[in-house]
């Protein structure tokens, strides 16, 4: 646990919890990150703060859906944030918790980047925590917003080669490795897709003066993150229309690509069918087989196979099989 409060116009770094009792008494503004789960963290939020033992019980929890409850002196949010997977087609989702007082913000980051850059933007800018707590439950959500942009348009590109290689490769030896892509890609974007659904609606409750934690000056600042989270969700939403596509492409390119190697193996065989005859009828050896005795058999059976392939050939061209 890291406690950030402004006393006197500085802000100071705490971890220990009868430092951050003693302020919030004093009525302080405070950041409290949590970090691990302890029994003195879980009494700091019980006593200190008066969190409802239902609401600690979920900060802790990796909830699956972004959701917001508010109470008598504080609001609860849970918001997902975004991070680079194994793999370029991977993302992974995380789950910030945020609890928005009159005088402290409390947050339980999954994700010790989100934290620290939060930490970074509070140390640069401590006047956020002096203006008010919604300033500073602003700033983080609007650093975990931003993060998805970059993410999300690296998708997009990644979804821009595949199906250039879908039409190149699919069903060859070099798109071998395309479908598990595309369903690499699916799994991650539907993810996506999922949560920004649910994240628009909340986003779009904090912009609009539903609470009255958030007051009418800070409004415009959750406006805009909402205006940014917008473009997000909808393109999330386009890109799972592309990856479907791109699927029912590589699965149609595949089946092409299949029926001409099956018609080329087909024709081969009708040529070779007639061929084959010939040569079976030829090597019956019985005894009074008019041509078995014929100087000129062997020759006349090669013509004649030659004769037929090439006339199945020409027939074959004619129709435009070939």
């Amino acid at each position: 646990m890291q406690a950030h409060i402004v006393a006197n116009g500085k802000l100071e770094t705490t971890t220990d919890p009868d430092v951050v009792r003693k302020e919030y008494a004093a009525g302080r503004r405070m950041w409290v990150d949590l970090e691990e789960r302890t029994p003195e963290t879980e009494k700091l939020l019980l006593e200190t703060f008066k969190i409802h033992p239902l609401i600690v019980e979920d900060i802790w929890l990796d909830r699956s859906v972004p959701k917001i409850d508010e109470f008598d002196d504080y609001l609860y949010v849970i918001v997902h944030g975004v991070r680079r997977g194994s793999s370029p087609t991977r993302v992974e989702l995380y789950v910030l918790d945020i609890v928005i007082g009159r005088t402290f913000v409390i947050t339980q980051h999954r994700d010790p980047i989100a934290a620290e850059a939060a930490r970074e933007t509070l140390l640069k800018a401590p006047r956020l925590l002096e203006e008010g707590t919604p300033w500073l439950a602003h700033a983080i959500i609007d650093y975990v917003v931003d993060r998805f942009l970059p993410l999300i348009d690296k998708l997009g590109a990644k979804i821009d080669r595949i199906e250039a290689d879908v039409v190149e490769n699919a069903g060859t030896a070099d798109g071998k490795d395309l479908l598990s892509d595309l369903f690499a890609l699916k799994r991650s974007i539907q993810a996506l897709s999922r949560i920004t659904t649910h994240q628009r609606e909340i986003l779009y409750r904090l912009s609009r003066s539903e609470f009255d934690e958030i007051p009418k000056k800070a409004i415009p600042y959750f406006r805009d993150v909402y205006d940014h989270f917008v473009r997000v969700s909808e393109l999330a939403d386009s890109y799972r229309d592309l990856v479907l596509n791109a699927m029912d492409a590589y699965l149609s390119v595949q089946s092409n690509r299949m029926n001409e190697t099956v018609k080329t193996l087909t024709l081969m065989s009708t040529v070779m069918l007639p061929l084959t005859f010939i040569a079976g009828v030829y090597g019956m050896n019985f005894r009074h087989m008019p041509e078995i005795y014929w100087s000129y058999g062997y020759p006349f059976a090669l013509c004649l196979m030659a004769a037929v392939a090439i006339s199945i050939v020409i027939f074959f061209k004619r129709k435009r099989w070939l």
